[in-house]
């Protein structure tokens, strides 16, 4: 999402010919809250709230491409991407763990990633 983030807001300002369209706080609401409302699940995820599902990730903002910081939001969207998100949670259960995949089966994963290469394979041919 960081990606997809930054060219939305990138976009619409060249599309406005506008350097302040779409600022970075209006950015990532729209990539959490209102991609959440959008699918029709804005009661249960899309932001930090009692009740709703905890899907978080944790960024870090301290490494060499992420200086000098001036705004978090705008770091986020503009500069940031998968490489500084250090640890993820998922219904409130730790995935990734200062970098490190946890409580997955990574050969399971890779051999379904395989199957579906090959599937999509037979698609095309």
């Amino acid at each position: 999402m960081f990606s997809e983030n930054r060219t939305a807001a990138i976009l619409a300002k060249a599309v406005a010919d506008d350097a302040t369209a779409l600022d970075a706080a209006t950015t990532l609401r729209a990539s959490t809250l209102g991609g959440a409302r959008a699918l029709g699940f804005g009661d249960r995820i899309g932001s930090i709230e009692v009740g709703k599902q905890a899907d978080l990730v944790c960024v870090d903002l301290s490494a060499l491409e992420t200086q000098p910081l001036h705004t978090v939001l705008a770091q986020l969207v503009y500069a940031t991407g998968r490489q500084q998100v250090s640890d993820v949670w998922i219904a409130g259960k730790p995935k990734l763990v200062q970098r490190e995949l946890v409580g997955m089966d990574l050969p399971g994963i890779i051999a379904n990633a395989r199957q579906g290469r090959e599937r999509i394979r037979h698609i095309r041919a």
